[in-house]
């Protein structure tokens, strides 16, 4: 019979042992590093004696053991069999991806939960010590030059259908500079804080947009390009005392694009926030690694409720995932590590017939276009 190895595995070290790790229906095994050389021998479907022959310093009975160990352990799989099969599937589906993202979204699948964990979407995790020091509710940059923005309450009367629909991405912007007191109500209205609760171990402080266990692990940092009253330069929104904190002097259109990928458009920007994930606040209590789903999904709330408010501004809405994550973690002086980039919102004035916006679709579009899977 000939075996071929998992194309969903993925292997690493993990406190001292060697783990391989097939997804997306098998649990991870410790393994003697041997193993790897093994498993490299069965790129195609290949016959056991065979894999020996190309190895040729391990002993063919040797090899013979560690195939039948490595194929009940669902590392390497038989010829014809249907885990092959689904493994086949499984590829085609997630190649482009591989071997990050299925890796990723399968070993934080079908976690355990318990009863009060579960109303967050999170899973059960390793008490929290008495004595352990609980992070701070807000970033702040006490020595940094700081401009105090104005408490303008934002002008959000508009139509909430008005506003729903009228919501879509810019990309063409005009170089009418946005008044600082208009940024002000936008960081105000979705980053600052809306109320406190009591978590039972602390307070702990809630915005416009929901967020998982209310830890609000996302802060933001703005790139001004072109604000009345604010110099160009990458600050930090410190949301309790609702002001810019300076990170660094400076930032010019084609910085600005260096940033986000070369994306021409973003240096026709007014301003950039850039949200940055402080992750200790959210694994001081959660320790699955799931919980970096749901900090993700925290980005795309806050991106929801910045593209609304911004639209009900008269602010013209962009986001991009598309950022060279290094250099912008350095332009907001992030180590990177403890605190990362995540997403990238934009705005400015939208110009009233942009060169950018996709055209509608037509009869001839739906023509090519398949409708139904």
């Amino acid at each position: 019979m000939r075996f071929r190895r998992s194309r969903g595995l993925t292997c690493y070290w993990y406190q001292g042992s060697f783990i391989a790790h097939p997804y997306p229906h098998r649990d991870p095994t410790a393994l003697h590093p041997v193993a790897a050389e093994i498993l490299s021998a069965f790129e195609d479907f290949t016959e056991p004696a065979d894999a020996a022959k190309a190895l040729g310093h391990l002993a063919p009975e040797d090899v013979e053991d560690a195939v039948r160990e490595l194929s009940e352990a669902g590392l390497l799989l038989a010829e014809d069999s249907l885990d092959a099969e689904r493994d086949e599937s499984n590829d085609s589906c997630w190649g482009p991806w591989a071997p990050e993202v299925p890796f990723f979204h399968y070993a934080t699948q079908d976690v355990a939960y318990t009863h009060n964990d579960a109303a967050t979407g999170q899973a059960a995790r390793t008490p929290q010590a008495d004595d352990e020091t609980l992070p701070a509710m807000f970033t702040r940059y006490p020595d940094a030059d700081r401009l105090l923005l104005p408490r303008i309450p934002a002008n959000l009367h508009a139509p909430y259908d008005q506003v729903l629909y009228a919501r879509r991405t810019h990309r063409d912007f005009t170089s009418r500079p946005v008044p600082l007191a208009t940024l002000a109500a936008l960081l105000s209205t979705v980053f600052g804080p809306v109320d406190y609760i009591d978590s039972g171990r602390s307070a702990l402080l809630r915005r416009t947009s929901p967020a998982g266990g209310a830890r609000q692990e996302l802060d933001a940092y703005v790139g001004v390009l072109n604000v009345t009253g604010a110099e160009p330069g990458m600050y930090h929104y410190n949301s309790l005392e609702h002001s810019l904190e300076l990170v660094s002097t400076g930032l010019t259109p084609e910085e600005t694009v260096h940033l986000c990928a070369n994306q021409d458009w973003t240096g026709r920007a007014a301003f950039i926030i850039v949200l940055v994930a402080a992750f200790e606040r959210v694994s001081v209590k959660y320790r699955t690694p799931r919980a970096y789903r749901v900090t993700l999904l925290n980005a795309g709330h806050l991106g929801q409720t910045f593209a609304l408010t911004a639209t009900a501004l008269g602010i013209g809405p962009a986001q991009t995932g598309a950022f060279a994550d290094t250099p912008i973690a350095a332009r907001c002086g992030l180590d990177n590590v403890t605190r990362t980039p995540l997403y990238v919102l934009l705005g400015g004035f939208p110009q009233p017939n942009g060169q950018e916006a996709p055209a509608a679709a037509t009869l001839a579009t739906f023509r090519h276009t398949a409708i139904h899977t």
